[in-house]
């Protein structure tokens, strides 16, 4: 594994949409797997590129109970998502010690390249669902607290910057 280290909060990167991957090579698969061990280092559900200073359209997520269930995905885009929403607490390493609860849609129907280079249209639901949705804001440029109103953004922004001291 390739030492990683997770950006800080309000560096740039975070900021700045990442650049789409034109093909899976041996070295985007060796950045997934950098990726897949940061996120079981950490220990989170999900991880995009962006957080640890790669500035590609690469995903991570692993939901599952047992893990080891690893969707590895290129340049994901939500096709559809469900009217339906679900609340769960969200984080990131990005800003540490601070969370927040989010609302977004329960299901989401995503297309991503997969580590075959294939093209993949798959249904996600739940925290599957949350993780995926959380990871592409990362790939776009967003944080999970942009999704809260300016006042709630601002107080979390505080408590983690008083929580760094």
């Amino acid at each position: 594994m390739t030492e990683r280290t997770f950006l800080q909060w309000p560096d740039k990167r975070l900021r700045t949409a990442a650049e789409p991957v034109g093909e899976i090579t041996d070295e985007i698969r060796g950045i997934w797997d950098d990726m897949v061990d940061c996120m079981e280092a950490m220990p989170g559900v999900g991880l995009g590129a962006p957080q640890i200073g790669v500035m590609l359209r690469l995903a991570v997520v692993d939901c599952s109970e047992e893990r080891g269930q690893v969707v590895r995905m290129a340049n994901p885009e939500i096709l559809h998502a469900s009217v339906q929403d679900r609340e769960h607490d969200e984080a990131s390493p990005n800003l540490p010690g601070v969370s927040a609860v989010i609302k977004r849609p329960r299901a989401v129907t995503v297309a991503f390249l997969d580590e075959t280079g294939e093209r993949v249209e798959r249904d996600f639901v739940g925290l599957w669902a949350t993780s995926v949705q959380h990871q592409i804001d990362h790939l776009n440029g967003k944080m999970y607290f942009d999704h809260l109103s300016k006042m709630k953004r601002d107080m979390l922004i505080k408590k983690a910057r008083k929580l760094a001291r």
